[in-house]
């Protein structure tokens, strides 16, 4: 039938939150006065890692409801 298309944006998502992640742990410091001292990158690096795991979750799932019906057990 085709690729599901969470498949691609979970793994978009992930990429992208992990390269947040890292830059937030490994950026430079003194960019966080403009947000009250908040690690922006980092916090939204984690939201997107874990929307893309949800994605990639709901479509992995989806996948194995599909075989185990298709198989009749």
């Amino acid at each position: 039938m085709g690729i599901d298309l969470r498949y691609p944006i979970g793994v978009l998502f992930a990429i992208l939150g992990l390269l947040l992640i890292i830059y937030g742990l490994f950026g430079v410091t003194a960019d966080y006065s403009r947000s009250l001292g908040i690690n922006v990158n980092l916090w939204w690096g984690l939201v997107m890692l874990v929307f893309g795991a949800v994605m990639f979750f709901f479509a992995h799932r989806k996948r194995s409801l599909q075989h185990k019906l298709s198989s009749g057990h």
